[in-house]
Parts: structure tokens; sequence; C-alpha cells
């Protein structure tokens, strides 16, 4: 077998195995993601069972306030599995990125060393234009590097506002129960 062959094998292999890497990882991502909301699923049929079996049980009209301070108890819930969830996905993501990253890195320095090896033998007078063709590949990988700064900014920023918005939640509702 020649030697093109066996790289192009190889390179299948890695392409396989970096997939199925991904979808494991995309699988347990989703798998906690399921397990939450069953939890979250179970909880809330048992919390309205049990406020149910309260209401039932009231005897006087001041008996209802207590049903009354059950929204900030909800509004925290619902923020905690807000952040649960945030988390999960920005921990697969993350994952993802990373083992993107490094397939990324390792694919560039695969064609930087094969398109290296090329230009070593190319004609005498072509200097310049492999100098150009360089210069190329360089500003592309600063590119490409740029972007994925870029896309990690925007996921960090997206979890902060995230989590800044749950809170400012939880407050207001902590503040409206106080007020009643």
């Amino acid at each position: 077998m020649n030697q093109a062959n066996e790289q192009f094998l190889n390179a299948a292999k890695t392409t396989v195995a970096d997939l199925n890497e991904m979808t494991s990882t995309t699988l347990a991502g989703f798998t906690k993601l399921m397990e939450l909301n069953m939890a979250t699923a179970r909880a809330a049929m048992t919390q309205a069972a049990e406020q149910m079996q309260a209401g039932f049980s009231m005897k006087t009209p001041q008996d209802m306030s207590a049903i009354s301070g059950l929204a900030q108890p909800m509004a925290e819930k619902a923020a905690a599995y807000g952040r649960a969830v945030a988390d999960i996905v920005t921990e697969t993501g993350t994952a993802l990125t990373k083992a993107t990253e490094v397939r990324v890195a390792d694919m560039q320095a695969q064609a930087v060393a094969t398109i290296e090896a090329a230009l070593k033998h190319a004609p005498a007078g072509s200097e310049s234009a492999v100098s150009a063709f360089k210069n190329a590949m360089a500003a592309g990988q600063a590119s490409l590097a740029t972007a994925q700064s870029q896309a990690k900014q925007a996921i960090e920023t997206a979890g902060k506002q995230f989590a800044s918005a749950s809170e400012m939640a939880v407050k207001a509702t902590k503040t409206a129960g106080k007020s009643k």
C-alpha cells in the first residue's frame, strides 16, 4: 500500500474516532439534561400534590396566605433549573469546543507540514510566490484563531448574562414577596 493510501486510511480512522468521541460527549450532555428534566418534573408533581392537599385542608381565609408565599420558592427553583441547564450546556459545549480545537490544530499542523514539504520542491525563481503563499497561510490561521477566540467570548458572555438574568429574577421575586 502506498503512503498516500495509508495517510488517507489513518485520517479516516482518526475522523471516525473523533466523531465517536464528540457523539459520546453530546449524548452525555443530553442524558444530563434528561435526568435534570425528570428530577424537576418529579419534584414539581410532588410539590403540586402537597400544595393541593394543603389547599384542601384550609379552614379559614387566613390559611390562604400560606399559599401566597409559594411564589418565591418557585422562582428560586426556576432560576436554579435555568442555571443547571446553562451549566450542562456550557460544560458540553466547552468539551466539544476543546475537542474541536485539538482536531483543528492537528489538521492545521498536518496541512502546514504537507505544504511546507511541497514548497521545498518549488522551482527556482518562485521564492516570492512561495513567500506570498506562506503569508496567506499565516493570515488564514490568524483569522481562524481570532474567530475561535470571539466564539469563546460570545459563549462566556451569554452564560454570564443568563446567570445575571436568573439572579435578577430571584431578587425581584424576593422583593415582591417582602412587599406583601
